[in-house]
């Protein structure tokens, strides 16, 4: 996973605070980008009237602190979270944003989540407001708060199963972030193996070594105490310090005055797991659609090792029995959309719940203006002063009337129900993950089962017609 950087949203050129927040809001709850509004999710307000419950929150504020900003002030803060092609789907990626905002702002701020699928990686828009839910205080961007992103997203992925960036390049997508060991090396692993070879040499004290890095082409400078170094080709010299434990300046004057022995440092590489079963390749119908020789080639061997990967899968599993294997795919898929189906009521009911809080939350804040406007005989300038209120407070009404509640609900026992729901949701969610990876292996299997007895039957009905035709 992805993501970028905080973009705090601040009032435009030309626009008032209403359209610089309202304007950001339409295009990330794009119909045609969030599958007609499904993947909008929204925590502490209502996404349809998310816009000015932010505007609301922020006048109660400054209402409540007296602090007042001028033109630089920020509303809102957004931020993009992309996901790897064919990696998740979108409802996964809308339930991960959610996670990723509620841990991020502790919940403390109103947020939206819209899932955009328009793209060839689904990807979220996650808006806050900058006010807290108790409007004393406002969210502050902070020094590092990239890397936080980013640290707490990779997080979320690890948890769920995701793969992650392992050297992000901020200035945007890394060729050899997919590459793993092929990748080309770091600077600073260039710089450990440039002081291993010198070492190699046997250098009788400290300047002797910088020497010999001088001369293998290595730039070596000083900044107060610190030691930086720089190979060609490379923009920014990296510090002697930075390039991990034995390449230290004390580890290294340790080393040269024999108190210790170097040991050079080799990358890590992360044990692979054991191979998973794919499907086998329909090569006749890629030759048909264009592939060369070379393909099928490439397309037999892999077809073997996947048939062998099949087999000892079967074995290890006990489904030597066509029969068997059918039944405990069928059995793996009924379960998994059980559990599926399980997860999408407790979800709808959640998020019935957080509409209706918020709704509830909306309406009693918002009663006394709106009763002053009834009695202001409904006058515009009213409404035109406070605009804000009046909206969220009919909105609430409106909501209301859709889900045909007549007596409002406490907002304590809501609160109750959402988090039993979201703890049971979460026992569910563990075993479904499990339950989708049994059933994708059953299936892969025999799928490919599938797909060898059909090729002997094949076979077999062109031995036929060839002793007719002989």
């Amino acid at each position: 996973m992805a993501t970028t950087r905080i973009m705090p949203l601040h009032v435009g050129k030309g626009r008032t605070e209403s359209r610089a927040i309202s304007d950001i809001i339409d295009y990330v709850a794009n119909p045609k980008k969030t599958d007609n509004g499904r993947l909008i999710t929204g925590y502490a307000c209502d996404s349809r009237t998310a816009d000015a419950e932010f505007l609301l929150a922020k006048r109660q504020y400054i209402t409540a602190t007296g602090r007042v900003r001028g033109t630089d002030d920020v509303i809102a803060y957004h931020v993009r979270q992309s996901f790897r092609p064919g990696e998740i789907t979108p409802e996964e990626a809308n339930r991960l944003g959610v996670g990723f905002a509620k841990r991020f702002t502790k919940g403390n701020h109103a947020f939206v989540v819209c899932t955009h699928i328009d793209k060839s990686h689904i990807h979220n828009h996650i808006i806050w407001s900058s006010v807290s839910l108790e409007y004393d205080r406002k969210f502050r961007n902070f020094w590092g708060s990239t890397k936080a992103i980013r640290r707490l997203s990779d997080t979320i992925c690890i948890e769920n199963g995701l793969s992650i960036v392992e050297n992000p390049n901020p200035h945007g997508k890394s060729y050899n972030k997919w590459l793993g060991d092929q990748a080309k090396p770091s600077h600073r692993e260039l710089l450990r193996v440039t002081i291993d070879n010198a070492l190699s040499q046997s250098p009788a004290n400290f300047e002797e070594l910088l020497k010999l890095l001088k001369e293998s082409g290595c730039e070596v400078s000083k900044r107060g105490k610190s030691y930086r170094l720089k190979l060609p080709g490379w923009e920014k010299a990296a510090r002697m310090d930075s390039l991990g434990e034995g390449y230290g300046l004390d580890d290294l004057q340790a080393v040269l005055s024999g108190k210790k022995a170097h040991t050079p440092r080799k990358k890590v590489v992360a044990q692979a797991g054991p191979p998973k079963v794919n499907l086998l390749v329909d090569i006749q119908a890629k030759l048909q659609a264009g592939k060369g020789a070379g393909y099928a080639r490439w397309a037999k061997v892999f077809n073997l090792k996947q048939m062998a990967q099949t087999m000892n899968y079967l074995s290890e599993h006990n489904l030597l029995e066509y029969a068997i294997l059918e039944e405990k795919a069928a059995a793996a898929t009924a379960h998994h959309n059980e559990l599926s189906a399980q997860i999408k009521v407790a979800e709808k009911r959640m998020a019935e719940i957080a509409v209706l809080r918020t709704h509830i939350v909306n309406y009693a804040k918002t009663r006394e203006v709106y009763v002053a406007y009834r009695k202001a005989g409904y006058s515009k300038k009213f409404r035109e002063e406070h605009e804000e209120e009046i909206l969220l407070h009919q909105a609430a009404k409106n909501a209301f009337d859709e889900m045909g509640v007549k007596k409002l609900p406490k907002v304590k026992e809501l609160q109750t129900e959402y988090a039993k729901l979201l703890e049971e949701k979460k026992k569910t969610y563990a075993e479904y993950r499990r339950s989708r990876e049994e059933m994708r292996e059953l299936l892969t299997a025999k799928a490919n089962v599938d797909r060898v007895l059909k090729m002997e039957v094949e076979q077999g009905v062109e031995k036929d017609q060839s002793i007719i035709m002989g």
